[in-house]
């Protein structure tokens, strides 16, 4: 096939991106839009860019040089990339491409003024749009002129923000190719950016329009404030017009020029309101030709617009798919988990499958829909005191929501909800059901080792159904519930009888039965055993290098390392099923890479003493002892002590006996969890054996049913796993909201307080105390280095991360609330700790000095 060096725009359309570049390609589609205009021009094809590349042999090694050097050197990445534009933009173009260029501009008018814009091949895609990143030239006058612009296109795609960019998302810098597009240039009386969605909270029912006076260019640059128009349902509802002091403006010899307004025009709107609306049908039009929201660049010219580029929104978080038009509102999964990274297809749909209630996902996490509940007044009531409980940030989002008069539906209250009867308090119920969970579990163990193929999958069906028997079990509902209850009574009676906050915090230390906080404490024993053989500690410090397989067979070479191994081994026995992120099945577990381990390892080694797990358990055991003495003697001198005394008393029995089994549910899932998996890996061997798969791990991408389907057919939709890889990495670019609407809006809440000192960092005080020291901002717990007095400052604190929590001094998360997992464990370790704190892991810097209000909800940053 001969290479084609141009295309007219109105030839090509968005499924040419390999031939001219995503601009080019939406370009070419915008231009097949009834009703939609689009300046004329044509497209330099990444043919032609690839015959320019190859006339310099020289760049063959300087692309390996670059794709070898680390995206933080600056200064490499920018020495490299000038050399490759400065060679790339000294080639003469062949005559017969320039003779193609030419021929083309002739249809134009020779002299006619263009703008010459980059338009590489990994540009505005769905997932990542690349803006600003090549280079776009305006008012280019004359072939000659215009063929140096070419140039200078191709070379950008060497810039040096460009080429950091592709080494920060993992493209590999031979895989991207450059075309160029030369267009007609426009004039406008003014210019601007059209989001068919609101780019700030999401909301696809709300369009935005930025506008200047003159091109575009002014407001791209930030050289002026534009005017903003928010449209919803055809109508301008709200807008602010700013001052628009300056314009770019077109030469008539070529390039462009800043010019002052008339200080009469500056106040002016640059659009009426109804040249807004109309703008913003065609940018409805636009986005339903695409397919998903857009961001467009208009002109205003002679009285109607022109569109000059369209491309997705990337940064707005899906909407679960419905498939009806009814309005809903989603609650995050993710912050109620303390997990709201990403999963994997098999991940959703396994928790989905096991799950108490259905689940949607968007953006590769889970949400509930909640929007029946928050219809009719009585079970609305009782949805927002449990999440006001668990986290005021989610409540305070469903009533903004709520507050929208008409988005929610009122509906009749459903019949009375029947409360369930308390149960005794009595630590036999803890044993009985950790024994029936026991039991559960070891007869999963049994009956699934001789399942394989179709009939696995029959019977891990049958086991989702025990696993959610052995979740909904009324007894431990009703146990769990006893603790959390208990819990409130004591900090809501005891702040109203002793003016004390937070009292249940001292009291829960070291709670019998909470296999999370045994879990830290058992990670002291194992570097009790390792601290006094140096051979052991020094492979330890040096494992990183080791396969995970190999690690533990090494260590037992070791003089004391077989003492070591066995230690991890028991460890690992107990507790090796667990991970970070832990609901979603696909992550590595404890088991499968014990080298995760050894960092936490290591710091308890260095900062500990012998005995120290059963020292913290007893200190602890004996200050919420003392606690209780001193709050039973201040009640019983008040009026009506006695009772009062007695009432605490009983709820302190209670929440002792009923807290630590909180806990305990989790840890059950998550053990089945690494039954199933291994299962299933067992599984995806064969089929890769079968030469149905190229890797085990391809079976993550595959929901729960699809994987079923592919064992049960010995056959893959190959071209379904990559793009779900690719779909997987650009969901880590998303933020999950805690709200989500169905019209896609992210409602974020707030707390709303003003007992806090002015510049704090405002959460959820869940453990009291107040501390000060160094933190530690920690979003990998492999990467932990944490020393005696250090804060750790993360994202989320699922289960796996308590082994941190018995070497810190305080506790900050962005996620979480009274009752979840970091909370319950800060507060058994007497750690003060203060969740829910948005973006604390960005606000705070690792090192800074900091001082946690556990007590009272806030974060200073003192240096």
């Amino acid at each position: 096939m001969t290479e084609r060096y141009v295309w007219d725009l109105q030839e090509v359309d968005e499924t040419q991106v390999a031939v001219v570049g995503g601009k080019g390609a939406h370009l070419g589609g915008l231009s097949r839009i009834e009703g939609i205009r689009v300046p004329g021009g044509f497209c330099v094809t990444t043919d032609a860019f690839r015959r320019i590349m190859a006339e310099a042999p020289s760049l063959d090694d300087r692309l390996d040089q670059l794709s070898r050097l680390n995206p933080d050197d600056r200064e490499a990445i920018r020495t490299l990339s000038a050399e490759i534009r400065r060679t790339i933009e000294g080639i003469a173009v062949p005559g017969d491409l320039a003779a193609a260029i030419t021929r083309a501009l002739t249809q134009l008018g020779e002299q006619a003024a263009c703008a010459v814009r980059s338009s590489a091949t990994a540009e505005d895609l769905p997932t990542a749009s690349f803006a600003g990143q090549q280079d776009t030239y305006l008012n280019v006058v004359g072939p000659t002129a215009i063929l140096q612009h070419v140039s200078r296109c191709w070379a950008s795609l060497f810039t040096e923000r460009a080429v950091t960019y592709r080494q920060r998302n993992g493209i590999d810098h031979r895989t991207v190719h450059m075309a160029v597009v030369v267009q007609r240039m426009v004039f406008p009386h003014a210019a601007g950016i059209l989001f068919t969605a609101d780019p700030v909270t999401g909301n696809r029912k709300v369009a935005t329009v930025d506008a200047g006076f003159g091109l575009g260019e002014a407001l791209v640059s930030g050289l002026v404030n534009p005017d903003v128009f928010k449209v919803r349902h055809g109508e301008v509802v709200a807008k602010a017009i700013a001052a628009k002091q300056r314009a770019v403006h077109a030469l008539p010899t070529g390039g462009t020029q800043e010019v002052a307004i008339d200080p009469q025009r500056q106040e002016q709107p640059a659009l009426t309101d109804a040249q807004v609306v109309r703008l913003v049908q065609l940018g409805r039009r636009i986005e339903a030709h695409f397919g998903r929201p857009q961001d467009i660049e208009w002109c205003l010219v002679d009285g109607g617009f022109q569109i000059v580029q369209s491309r997705p929104i990337t940064t707005l978080f899906p909407i679960p798919e419905t498939g009806d038009q009814e309005n809903h509102v989603y609650v995050s999964v993710g912050h109620g988990q303390m997990m709201t990274d990403p999963m994997k297809p098999l991940g959703l749909s396994m928790w989905q499958l096991t799950a108490m209630v259905p689940m949607h996902t968007a953006g590769g996490r889970l949400f509930v829909d909640v929007t029946r509940r928050l219809a009719s007044p009585a079970s609305r009531a009782g949805l927002l005191d449990a999440m006001g409980r668990g986290d005021p940030l989610i409540r305070d989002a469903l009533e903004t929501v709520l507050d929208r008069d008409d988005f929610v539906p009122s509906l009749p209250d459903a019949g009375p909800g029947g409360a369930s009867a308390p149960i005794e308090t009595d630590p036999a119920i803890v044993t009985e059901l950790i024994e029936r969970s026991q039991v559960s579990i070891a007869a999963l163990e049994r009956d699934i080792r001789t399942k394989t193929g179709p009939a696995l999958f029959d019977f891990l069906l049958e086991a989702f159904e025990e696993h959610k028997r052995v979740l909904g079990d009324p007894l431990s509902m009703q146990a769990i519930m006893a603790g959390m209850e208990a819990t409130w009574w004591l900090n809501d009676t005891l702040q109203e009888w002793l003016d004390e906050k937070n009292a249940a915090d001292t009291l829960t230390l070291s709670a019998p039965d909470n296999v999370t906080s045994e879990m830290g404490l058992a990670l002291l024993d194992v570097a009790d055993v390792i601290r006094p053989h140096s051979e052991v500690v020094a492979f330890l410090q040096g494992v990183e290098y080791i396969e995970d397989k190999a690690f533990l067979d090494e260590l037992a070479k070791l003089t004391g390392g077989t003492e070591a191994r066995d230690a991890i081994e028991a460890y690992l026995d107990r507790y090796g099923m667990r991970c970070v992120g832990e609901i979603d099945i696909t992550r590595p577990r404890w088991r499968e890479r014990p080298t995760t381990l050894v960092p936490v390892i290591l710091d308890n080694v260095r900062n500990f003493e012998p005995g120290a797990a059963q020292r913290r358990f007893e200190q602890g055991r004996q200050k919420a002892q003392k606690k209780e003495q001193d709050v039973l003697s201040r009640l019983r001198a008040l009026p009506d002590g006695d009772r009062k005394a007695d009432e605490a008393k009983r709820m302190i029995d209670r929440v002792r006996t009923f807290i630590g089994y909180r806990e305990y549910p989790k840890y059950g899932i998550v053990s089945r969890y690494f039954v199933y998996k291994q299962a299933l890996l067992e599984e995806a061997e064969r089929l890769v054996q079968a030469g149905v798969l190229p890797e085990k791990e391809d079976i993550f991408y595959l929901t729960f049913q699809e994987l079923h389907d592919v064992v049960r057919s010995h056959q893959v939709d190959g071209r379904l796993i990559q793009p779900r890889k690719d779909a997987f990495r650009s969901y880590h670019a998303l933020t999950p909201p805690r709200v989500l609407t169905s019209d896609g809006e992210a409602v974020t809440g707030a707390y709303r307080r003003d007992d806090v000192p002015a510049d704090a960092l405002i959460g959820l005080p869940v453990s009291a105390g107040t501390v000060e020291g160094r933190a530690r901002v920690v979003l990998d717990i492999a990467e932990a280095d944490l020393e005696a007095g250090d804060i750790l400052v993360t994202t989320f604190t699922d289960p796996s991360w308590s082994p941190l929590f018995v070497g810190i001094a305080g506790l900050v998360t962005e996620v979480g609330g009274q009752m979840t997992h970091g909370a319950v464990i800060a507060r058994e370790y007497g750690l003060p700790a203060v969740v829910g704190v948005e973006q604390a892991a960005r606000l705070i810097r690792d090192g800074q000095r900091i001082r946690v209000h556990g007590t009272d909800g806030y974060v200073e940053i003192l240096s």
